[in-house]
């Protein structure tokens, strides 16, 4: 790792820490950004779930919209903006799957209700109604009402590696700091934007 590039993460800890002292609400939610099949972009907001050297890392069903995107083409795009401390991150980059184990260990820390809800969810899907939902979860939260629930094959997590994180501020009359990192074939290279 270079030093240019464990100098974005660092800003994007300090900025990332900052906004989940504030007391910001949901401070790790992020809009998601992949394309269709014929390269139509598509945009939602899901939740930050880890960081490191390594990547962002969210979760989903991988039969959802964004899943089946994701693994047709791995470019995405994520923005967190915190209106409350006048901070947005914008970052690029190319995602992959994380490992069984690490989405096993991720499964495991969510709420009961939100585990039954991965098997009873066919997301992104037509529903006939939410009756239906209701009785699917039913169904499975009595299939595993005496066990553990297990981590569905189609549901496990991305992780995005970035290749350009953009810092921005904002100041008086929309003149702007903005600060970028970007990976070139040299390596990382940090500049200035104008506003």
């Amino acid at each position: 790792m270079t030093d240019l590039y464990q100098e974005a993460l660092d800003h994007f800890d300090q900025v990332y820490t900052q906004a989940r002292e504030h007391g910001i609400t949901e401070y790790n939610a992020m809009s998601l950004a992949s394309v269709d099949a014929q390269g139509r972009p598509d945009v939602r907001i899901v939740l930050l779930k880890g960081f490191d050297a390594e990547g962002f890392v969210f979760y989903t069903n991988f039969h959802s919209v964004k899943g089946v995107q994701l693994l047709h083409n791995p470019n995405a795009a994520l923005c967190f903006f915190w209106r409350e401390l006048y901070q947005q991150v914008r970052i690029q980059g190319t995602t992959s799957t994380v490992s069984d184990s690490e989405a096993d260990a991720y499964f495991a820390t969510r709420v009961r209700g939100s585990q039954i809800g991965a098997w009873a969810s066919d997301q992104s899907q037509p529903l006939e109604s939410r009756a239906a939902l209701e009785q699917r979860t039913a169904e499975f939260a009595a299939k595993y009402s005496d066990a553990e629930v297990p981590r569905p094959g189609h549901w496990s997590g991305f992780r995005l590696q970035p290749r350009r994180i953009e810092f921005w501020t904002g100041r008086e009359n929309r003149l702007h700091d903005r600060l970028l990192y970007q990976h070139r074939a040299d390596g990382w290279q940090k500049s200035l934007l104008n506003p």
